[in-house]
């Protein structure tokens, strides 16, 4: 019998084509819906991770209760080893060493004299060895507005705004004033290689990027630093992975009776207002999906509904030949079956097609963010999760399954004596 509905649905396109297609429209619009708020979702956790938390933060116990003030005299010694080792546990993973503090840019005049000075926001990474990834991860060579990457030390990365307020510019010198690890005050000259542009108000008011030989050299650090950044495999946050990591890694490394023995971090344990705010993303996202979701089953449901009804010509034809109610009631359903599975399956191809072309490439809303007041990404990409391959059934095969069982229903109250009247007109 199926075999039968089967052929009869792919040879009768008026009465199976208009259904296939807008069950398909409906599972596209869905999975490709899901795909993307979890894309996005996952690109806000991605890009504070980039650039200020990493999926896991390996830092002293008491500079994790500091963090907010960025303490360097609480900084991690013998970094070298504690990175040989964290790789050596967790060699899927990426390492970065960072060093995130403030001080004084000071411009001085052709007199060298002070000429112009401002609070800047530094951040130390490894710019100069070959194979170092964090150019690639800060994203360096696409924001970068003047000048060109730092090739050698002594050489930093500005803010284009922040350069622009102190009148400097590529191949200017300035001066940093700041404490050292020690508590002492630091003095280091850099000349400014390139600036840049984040795109996000908050940095690009006073941000520059040193190389991180160049930061331990003017803090007196050599061998610390304030954190070490690890990364997953894919380079996506997963809070069960990360939480796997860190459990493992304080077990065997972190003493709570020693201040300063490390201790590891997840993305959402670092900051209250960052877990806050990510669960409210999560939570706002599932609602969003769960809306959509609903809103295209009610659609579908309508389109099995409203297509049930358009039948009730036909079936009275098949009911004045003798065909039982039962006999037609579930043949309808059946179709309705396989149209939706038809459907939700060619739906769930193109809607995943969409969301890798989306994943790849990503909404750039870079022009929207002008006046930004906090950290965010420049574009967003979907993200194609284990749930994109089956939700779409959801409301491509149940719903409309359901709108023709319940039009359906009014076959058990047709009368025979009536079926003359309808197939005269």
């Amino acid at each position: 019998m199926i075999q039968f509905l089967f052929k009869g649905i792919l040879r009768d396109r008026q009465r199976s084509l208009l259904p296939a297609i807008v069950v398909a429209a409906g599972v596209t619009l869905t999975v490709l819906m899901v795909c993307y708020l979890t894309g996005v979702m996952g690109d806000f956790a991605d890009f504070t991770a980039k650039f200020s938390s990493g999926h896991v933060k390996i830092m002293t116990r008491v500079y994790a209760d500091n963090m907010n003030q960025m303490p360097t005299d609480l900084s991690l010694v013998n970094v070298s080893e504690l990175l040989d080792d964290a790789r050596s546990e967790y060699p899927d993973m990426e390492w970065a060493v960072r060093i995130q503090f403030g001080g004084l840019l000071d411009a001085p005049d052709e007199n060298g004299e002070t000429r112009s000075q401002g609070p800047a926001f530094a951040i130390a990474v490894d710019m100069l060895t070959p194979d170092s990834k964090e150019p690639e991860r800060l994203n360096l060579e696409n924001i970068l507005v003047r000048g060109s990457l730092p090739d050698s030390q002594g050489e930093i990365l500005i803010s284009d705004k922040f350069a622009t307020n102190l009148e400097v510019g590529p191949g200017d010198n300035v001066t940093l004033m700041g404490s050292t690890m020690y508590g002492s005050m630091s003095f280091y000259n850099f000349t400014i290689a390139g600036t840049i542009r984040f795109g996000v108000s908050v940095m690009d008011r006073g941000a520059i990027i040193v190389d991180i030989s160049d930061a331990q050299a003017a803090l007196d650090m050599y061998d610390a630093s304030t954190e070490i950044l690890g990364y997953l495999p894919g380079n996506h946050y997963i809070d069960e992975q990360a939480d796997a990591v860190s459990a493992s890694f304080n077990n065997k490394y972190s003493d709570p009776e020693d201040e300063f023995s490390p201790i590891m971090l997840k993305l959402t344990d670092q900051s209250e207002m960052l877990q806050w705010y990510l669960a409210i993303m999560e939570n706002v996202s599932s609602l969003i999906a769960f809306i959509f979701i609903f809103a295209m089953s009610i659609v579908l449901w309508n389109t099995g509904l409203i297509g049930g009804l358009r039948r009730y010509g036909e079936i009275g034809i098949r009911l004045a030949i003798g065909e039982s109610k039962g006999h037609i009631y579930k043949s309808m359903i059946y179709e309705s079956v396989l149209i939706g599975i038809i459907g939700s399956v060619f739906g769930t191809i193109v809607g995943l097609l969409l969301s890798y072309w989306l994943q790849e490439k990503g909404i750039d809303i870079s022009g929207m963010m002008k006046g930004a007041t906090m950290m965010m990404p420049g574009s967003f990409h979907a993200k194609i999760v284990p749930e994109a391959y089956y939700i779409g059934f959801i409301p491509g095969l149940f719903s409309s399954t359901l709108g023709t069982m319940l039009s359906g229903i009014g076959i058990y109250k047709r009368q025979t004596a009536t079926l003359f009247k309808e197939l005269e007109t």
